[in-house]
């Protein structure tokens, strides 16, 4: 039992008893994720994915209400900043930075070190890795991909999962650059939109991009429809999350019957 102290006597004449106190240890690392001004959507999705146990941190990094090349690259000034406003003694096993065309502006490399140079952590993820890592879990190599913005913040992210040996020779989008409109996109305006995208064509999975839209909801019911692997940023964000922290992931969708 914690035992009172006797107590110390202020100048004003009150009295302030100190007791003890014992100690929490956490058995697993905390987990960061660094989040856009403008997102309305990812924290809440990380959250229905997480264990009810999960410690999970979030910062948020100044971004545009509308998505250019040139906003995206602007976050790049603020990474660091933000990743140093996450609580230090969390003791962080793995930081996301939650932005897939930011990740494809900014590139992965750069937004780890920039990550690194603002908190301590040994492994940093964004949408992008996640879903090369996704895919490799799946064996898939030709993906559809279906995004909300304009073409040319998408010919971006496609160049760079070409780099990385995937392939998406089916795409489409909203056409929207205002975030505020992305995260109203309904859901069975995603639904439609990605069964008409993937319609005749040969294609290992389809991945439903920016952490912003919300997709969770419809991931399910297109797995039934297309039959293959539905994936998109939260989800392959989570799910590759918890594999680098050891953090149980749970979701919708074939990702997580699969083995990393």
């Amino acid at each position: 039992m914690p035992v009172s102290k006797p107590a110390r006597k202020y100048a004003d004449g009150a009295d302030m008893t100190r007791f003890s106190y014992t100690s929490d240890t956490f058995s697993a690392p905390a987990l960061g994720l660094i989040v856009l001004q403008t997102d309305e959507t990812i924290e809440g999705d990380m959250r229905a994915m997480l264990s009810a146990g999960a410690r999970l941190h979030v910062s948020r990094v100044p971004s545009g209400a509308e998505v250019t090349s040139e906003t995206l690259d602007q976050m790049a000034g603020h990474l660091t900043a933000s990743a140093s406003l996450l609580p230090e003694a969390a003791g962080f096993g793995v930081v996301g930075y939650g932005c897939t065309s930011g990740t494809a502006q900014i590139g992965a490399a750069r937004i780890a070190s920039l990550v690194q140079a603002g908190i301590a952590t040994p492994a940093v993820t964004e949408p992008v890795t996640a879903l090369v890592a996704a895919c490799r879990s799946l064996g898939a190599t030709r993906i559809a991909f279906l995004s909300p913005y304009v073409a040319s913040v998408s010919e971006r992210l496609r160049s760079v999962l070409s780099g990385q040996g995937i392939e998406t020779p089916v795409f489409g989008g909203f056409d929207e650059a205002e975030e505020a409109k992305v995260v109203r996109i309904d859901g069975p305006s995603i639904h439609r939109a990605a069964v008409d995208l993937v319609r005749d064509h040969a294609v290992d999975a389809i991945f439903l991009s920016c952490t912003n839209l919300r997709t969770l909801p419809v991931i399910e019911a297109l797995e039934r429809d297309l039959d293959m692997p539905v994936l998109s940023s939260n989800q392959v964000l989570a799910w590759h999350m918890g594999v680098l922290a050891g953090e149980p992931v749970s979701g919708p969708g074939r990702l997580f019957d699969a083995q990393p």
